[in-house]
């Protein structure tokens, strides 16, 4: 599960670096530009990014040494 988990935080950054440059410039897209030409492989990506995300948010509190601490929320 270590793996996984690292696997989908990694991913996670991808995509929000992604979205941090869309919201810098609307017409840059890291995603689209480093697979122009795979659109479907770009939409795996994307797919992932939200698996990833799902993840994450599922799992994170029980992953989260501050927030297993009971500190903070």
């Amino acid at each position: 599960m270590k793996a996984l988990h690292a696997i989908a935080f990694m991913i996670v950054i991808v995509g929000g670096v992604n979205w941090g440059l869309i919201g810098i410039n609307p017409n840059f897209n890291l995603v689209s530009m480093l697979l122009r030409e795979f659109s479907a492989v770009e939409q795996v990506v994307y797919i992932l990014v939200g698996l990833s995300t799902i993840y994450i948010a599922v799992t994170h509190k029980k992953d989260c040494r501050t927030c297993s601490a009971g500190a903070g929320m």
